[in-house]
């Protein structure tokens, strides 16, 4: 459905018209973005934002060695200003993005600081920002030209699937068996649970490992296995010191960057997810609404380019829209951005509990490693639908080749260095695709070019007629 195309709104798009009573979406209709229900509603329904958002938006920084308070705080700062810069014409929460995961672990392995690891994000924020002033400034075409379906796959399949031994090496080792069991769960969660609670699995999981591994502190004692660092010793597998240690109300730790080109290039491959997705979410809330939202492409990756920036400038965790939240807003027919403002209202005040982001900064490793081999599998595979998807010829060779060398590279780990200089891993995966793609077409479609009038000089020349004496003989008959 190519919908209709959206009325322009000038302003910061804050006024919103009643729906019908207010008291639900008319019959065969739905609440559009400029539209609201009554306002006791429209608050309940920002609470079923913050609700589905919450479990990926916390875990994802932990899992990168961030503030989880900051991060819920940033989302609803995030969230503020994506919805100002697209003027209110696109619904959407923006939580912590997945698609830097990768990067920042590549990051911490070569020694990087946080604040090595928010300067990175914050320059991937920048050059995603000024992408989508290009896409507003030159049409969302942009976007396909450039990072067609098999390229941005490629990336997003890299951003998963590198992730593998950040699992096998660092989370699962922790406590194998409490990660077995959350895995379980998550997987149980996420397949048996039906509608909007399906969404919630990660969280589910969360909550059940967090408590298994109270509960078997309690029964069997600590355990002997490695930390965080990879140092053997014997711990409790919850450690609840801090919490109980930080305060009820205050502002959570935040920390100014720093910058190294060599952290940033890793998590520029980022960027491309980043793209995709919130291409992917305005075509979804485009098509639910029945509004042709293309035009407002660019505002939205601008906005995003923004929210990561001003997140990671006072040390918080890159951004993007959350697949989350458009689950809620199919459910409930309800796409009104007021219900996008009480949702920021709750992230907010959600982060001035420091108590809150301590408990959950303890999250015991075996719990991440259930969660997290469940969450980089699914990233990966978001990558391979993006191919499914869009009907990817992988018989092409300018599909599949450069895009096997740079899985390879990518999820391998593979590094080039020249002098101080080096590039591996996603990043190095990501330039032999994108280059790679582009370099083969363009060599492809030129030679193309070369062949054809080649051809049709070939078959002027056979058209031609020939010379009388040799017609004279074509034409006389051949002894028997």
């Amino acid at each position: 459905m190519k919908g209709t195309e959206v009325p322009a709104r000038r302003g910061l798009g804050l006024g919103w018209r009643l729906h019908g009573d207010g008291r639900a979406p008319r019959p065969g209709a739905a609440v559009l973005p400029h539209e609201r229900l009554s306002w006791p509603r429209t608050l309940g329904l920002g609470a079923q934002h913050v609700v589905a958002m919450f479990g990926a938006t916390f875990v994802f920084p932990v899992v990168m060695g961030l503030d989880p308070n900051l991060a819920i705080m940033m989302s609803g700062v995030a969230t503020v200003l994506f919805l100002l810069v697209v003027q209110g014409r696109v619904p959407s929460y923006l939580g912590t993005s997945a698609s830097f995961v990768g990067g920042v672990a590549a990051i911490r392995a070569a020694g990087g600081s946080t604040a090595t690891v928010t300067g990175a994000i914050l320059v991937a924020g920048l050059v995603l920002a000024v992408v989508g002033l290009l896409v507003h400034r030159l049409g969302p075409g942009l976007v396909n030209r450039l990072f067609p379906p098999v390229v941005a796959g490629a990336v997003v399949l890299l951003i998963g699937l590198s992730l593998a031994p950040v699992v096998a090496d660092i989370y699962w080792p922790q406590d194998q068996w409490t990660a077995l069991a959350t895995m379980c769960v998550v997987i149980a969660a996420g397949v048996l649970l039906r509608g909007f609670w399906s969404r919630l699995a990660v969280f589910v999981g969360l909550v059940f490992g967090y408590v298994l591994s109270w509960g078997l502190d309690r029964v069997l004692g600590p355990i002997t296995a490695p930390g965080p660092d990879g140092k053997v010793t014997t711990h409790a597998r919850v450690q609840l010191e801090s919490v109980a240690s930080a305060d009820w109300f205050g502002l959570p730790s935040l920390h100014a960057p720093s910058f190294s080109a060599s952290a940033a290039l890793l998590v520029l491959p980022g960027v491309i997810a980043l793209i995709a997705e919130n291409a992917g979410h305005v075509k979804a809330v485009g098509e639910m609404t029945g509004e042709n939202l293309d035009p407002v492409l660019g505002r939205a990756v601008l906005g995003d380019g923004l929210a990561t920036a001003v997140s990671a400038a006072v040390g918080g965790p890159p951004t993007t829209t959350y697949a989350e939240n458009i689950g809620v807003m199919a459910a409930t027919r309800v796409y009104s951005t007021a219900a996008y403002w009480a949702a920021a209202g709750a992230a907010l005040a959600f982060g001035l509990c420091p108590k809150f982001g301590a408990l959950v900064a303890a999250t015991p490793g075996g719990v991440l490693g259930g969660i997290t081999v469940v969450l980089y599998g699914m990233i990966g595979l978001l990558g391979a639908k993006i191919w499914i998807k869009a009907k990817v010829d992988f018989a092409d060779p300018v599909n599949l080749v450069p895009i096997a060398a740079g899985s390879v590279l990518g999820i391998g780990g593979v590094k080039i260095t020249l002098g101080d200089f080096s590039i591996s891993g996603i990043a190095l995966g990501t330039v032999v695709t994108l280059l790679g793609h582009h370099v083969l077409a363009a060599g492809r479609r030129a030679g193309e070019e070369v062949q054809e009038p080649a051809q049709g000089a070939a078959v002027a020349e056979v058209g031609a007629p020939l010379p009388v004496e040799q017609q004279h003989q074509a034409t006389e008959p051949t002894a028997a």
